[in-house]
């Protein structure tokens, strides 16, 4: 299996952790390869609902993003792929620290993929684990600045 090209890797780190939606929740992506994504995002007060506890839309958005890109690194030559269906369980609260979400891919077919993901804290507690379905759209495109270096080496 060909490795991923470590300018497209660059590329896509640089242009997904400064995409808005990023920004405002404070996630970055800090590892991608082959089937595989790790995303962290720092717990700010502006996270927390009522109860003081870590908003259940802060870990969506979390499982969501690190199986998509677990599973966009295995989708052959294309980008172009949008969430389906989501399906999360939370497991502990989290208030304060840092969050990692790990991303797998388990399966990447020619119009459909599934991942599975994981978030835990910086003490390895795991606080929630969910799956997703991603489709091929074709069309849709990564906003970068410049076109996406070649995704594979090799």
């Amino acid at each position: 299996m060909p490795e991923l090209s470590p300018d497209y890797i660059n590329a896509v780190l640089e242009t997904v952790n400064g995409a808005p939606f990023f920004r405002l929740m404070g996630m970055r992506i800090l590892k991608l390869k082959r089937g595989f994504s790790e995303i962290v995002l720092e717990i700010r007060p502006d996270h927390l609902q009522p109860y003081g506890v870590v908003h259940g839309g802060v870990c969506s958005a979390l499982i969501d993003a690190a199986c998509f890109w677990a599973v966009c690194t295995e989708a052959r030559d294309t980008n172009s792929l949008t969430t389906v269906e989501l399906k999360l369980n939370y497991l502990s609260p989290a208030k304060e620290g840092i969050l990692k979400a790990v991303g797998r891919c388990v399966r990447m077919g020619k119009t459909l993929g599934l991942g599975q993901g994981e978030i835990r804290d910086q003490n390895e507690k795991l606080i929630a684990y969910g799956t997703s379905t991603l489709m091929v759209v074709e069309g849709l495109e990564l906003r970068s600045k410049e076109a996406l270096p070649q995704k594979y080496v090799g």
